[in-house]
């Protein structure tokens, strides 16, 4: 499975100058550390957190000069030791809120490495809930430092740095919230009162398709739809829908949405742009009445792989943010709207397992899976890889897949769209 592009663990293992996102630790077995060693990491952790995120690599020795240059690597039993599980609940009952990092095992040129890969805050900064030997004081807000050194915050500057970082993001979220009260408010009215018109042109939509592409071995069959707040008949022309589609492919698709060759099979109707490509099994329309529909029938038999679904969602939600974008649709709210069809019994493979670098399938035990949202154009097209994840994140749910198993996944599907 390949959700391009990883990190590259060589470059961070070997980059062999510590700062404030990196620091290295000789081999060691998180199991023998004493509760010294142990508060070391939380430390680091904690400091990290609280600046610019970072990483603490274990394998990496110092030489006769100090410097992190002898890259050992550490044993299978070392590399065991530190479970993802234990660890994180070890560091995370020093810290309020908890750390969003995770444990890597890498392997690098035949070596076993581990790496904490640990995120930066995004809402409350950390907090030392507890002391512990000379190594963790309570009540105390750590930092990384240029010169590679986690330490308390005690400059009036550091301490005003971490504070305005706080309420800074305390004021993204407090108007978002007022935002979407706002909106809801605005757009719940219009909604009711236009839903009816955009179902009719959904139902036609949805009978066109089942009346000139089956598929006889009942495989999944992916539902996209998304319904501006308001319908008028023919708010678009078909140029414009025609132009505003041709910005919004995805250069690099991979065909699990829309191609390009899909694109030179679009044609005109009398209410739509419609393409139905020769020989596969889909169906997009863009309405003149601003409604986006796109069905098609996914995976072989009832399997889809990890990957494949990956690709699908990334390159949906990165078409249809760039699709109103165009439309310049920017006071309007979009009721996006997801379904998997003969979903009971079918499988997602090839998926992401407890164990680190290991695969698994999971099972839908339900007929159909749905998910909806409803956004703001700006907000679809500035937080389209997050409302991605989100949505990829809620589908895999379904699928019975725990959740934690997609690190960094709204990072992933960016790069995946910017490659």
């Amino acid at each position: 499975m390949d959700l391009k592009p990883e990190i590259n663990w060589r470059e961070i293992i070997y980059r062999g100058i510590e700062s404030e996102e990196l620091d290295y630790k000789a081999a060691q077995n998180w199991s023998k550390l004493s509760a010294s060693g142990k508060a070391k990491f939380v430390r680091h952790c904690l400091a990290m957190a609280n600046t610019k995120g970072g990483y603490v690599v274990v394998g990496v020795g110092e030489d006769n000069t100090g410097k992190p240059a002898l890259y050992t690597g550490i044993s299978d039993e070392y590399a065991r030791s530190f479970d993802p599980t234990s660890v994180g609940n070890y560091i995370n009952k020093y810290a309020d809120p908890q750390i969003n990092f995770v444990v890597e095992r890498p392997e690098v040129d035949g070596k076993q490495f581990v790496i904490f890969v640990i995120k930066r805050f995004d809402d409350l900064p950390h907090v030392c809930t507890q002391s512990c030997e000379h190594e963790l004081l309570q009540g105390v807000f750590y930092i990384r430092t240029k010169d590679a050194s986690s330490r308390p915050a005690f400059r009036s500057t550091e301490i005003h740095q971490i504070i305005r970082r706080a309420l800074r993001n305390q004021r993204e979220l407090l108007g978002k919230m007022i935002r979407g009260i706002l909106y809801e408010e605005k757009t719940f009215a219009q909604h009711l009162e236009s839903a009816p018109y955009f179902r009719e042109q959904l139902y036609h939509s949805r009978d066109f398709f089942k009346a000139r592409r089956r598929d006889d071995n009942n495989s999944l069959y992916f539902d996209f739809q998304i319904m501006p707040a308001v319908f008028i008949e023919n708010r678009f022309t078909l140029s414009e829908l025609k132009r505003a589609a041709e910005n919004s492919l995805f250069p690099n698709a991979s065909g699990a949405f829309i191609s390009l060759s899909d694109f030179d099979e679009f044609y005109s109707t009398n209410t739509a742009l419609r393409c139905l490509p020769e020989g596969k099994l889909k169906l997009c329309q863009l309405f003149q009445s601003g409604l986006f529909h796109y069905i098609s029938f996914i995976g072989n038999e009832k399997k889809i792989s990890y990957s494949q679904f990956f690709s699908l969602i990334a390159e949906a939600f990165f078409f249809i943010s760039r699709f109103y974008d165009e439309l310049a649709l920017d006071d309007d709210s979009l009721t996006i709207s997801l379904q998997i069809g003969n979903a009971e019994n079918a499988v997602l493979t090839q998926a992401p397992a407890e164990q680190k670098d290991r695969l698994t399938d999971y099972m839908c035990r339900i007929p159909k899976v749905k998910y909806k949202m409803v956004r703001s154009v700006p907000n679809l097209i500035s937080g389209y890889a997050d409302h991605a994840a989100r949505t990829f994140i809620g589908i895999c749910e379904r699928f019975n897949m725990p959740d934690g198993r997609h690190p960094e996944l709204a990072e992933k599907i960016i790069s995946y769209t910017d490659s």
